[in-house]
């Protein structure tokens, strides 16, 4: 078989014809047709794809940081999906979300639900989840090796963080100064921050003005609940002890 040849081996006679060509179809309005080269919602370069693969990659990191019993949580609470899809849509006009009820009634199934809704918007979001019980321990001297202030410091600076059982440890002016540094610096921040709590915001009062129970006013101290009260959406979770009645 011959060896190919260039068209420039054959002479400046068969460049010629080979350009002449060119300049006929050009002339006559013949055009080269589109070359459909674009990416599929499957590829990458698709807006998309690279959507679905940010969503993926926050799923992977939720299932990672969610125990075990709350990886299938998915909220189905209409005023917990609104506060999710406003802290996915912008984060810094979101506020929070304080879910109260007592004891069995989902509020912490709802919280994880509430980030998983968040994780699998087209966001790539940091997300930190703890209980209140928890985070006394961290910032306890000796809590951590890394020393009580870096902790709290990354507690204020993660974007978006989960504080269940808010108001269940016992009452001191030591959790209340740390309480109050957290909310208080994420509020400022405007940095969303969902908490749980067995108690209510307030206390319904008796005909003299006296608070009917405890409440969260009592446990963490006012100027703590009036920072809650200006930007937190509370959602009261009614209903009998879902765990005693799967018991049952």
């Amino acid at each position: 078989m011959p060896e190919p040849q260039s068209i420039g081996a054959l002479g400046p006679s068969a460049l010629a014809n080979v350009m002449n060509g060119i300049r006929q179809k050009q002339e006559q309005g013949v055009t080269p047709g589109p070359i459909d080269d674009q990416p599929t919602p499957d590829e990458p370069g698709h807006p998309e794809y690279h959507r679905r693969r940010r969503a993926e990659w926050a799923l992977a990191r939720w299932t990672t940081a969610t125990p075990p019993r709350y990886r299938q949580a998915d909220t189905d609470h209409p005023q917990v999906q609104a506060w999710a899809d406003d802290v996915a849509a912008d984060p810094d006009t979101a506020g929070s979300l304080l879910l109260t009820g007592t004891t069995g009634t989902g509020k912490t199934y709802q919280a994880y639900g509430a980030l998983r809704r968040i994780a699998a918007a087209p966001r790539v979001y940091e997300i930190r989840a703890t209980t209140a019980a928890d985070m006394y321990g961290l910032l306890r001297p000796k809590g951590s090796e890394r020393g009580t202030e870096e902790e709290l410091r990354r507690l204020v600076k993660v974007p978006l963080l989960v504080l269940d059982d808010l108001g269940s440890a016992k009452a001191s002016e030591w959790t209340e100064e740390v309480t109050y540094r957290l909310i208080n610096e994420r509020y400022n921040a405007c940095r969303p921050t969902l908490y749980t709590s067995n108690l209510p915001a307030r206390a319904d009062v008796d005909d003299h003005g006296r608070p009917i129970g405890p409440d969260l006013t009592s446990a963490l101290g006012e100027r703590i609940v009036s920072r809650l009260s200006e930007d937190t959406r509370v959602v009261a979770m009614t209903g009998t002890d879902r765990r005693r009645r799967g018991a049952a």
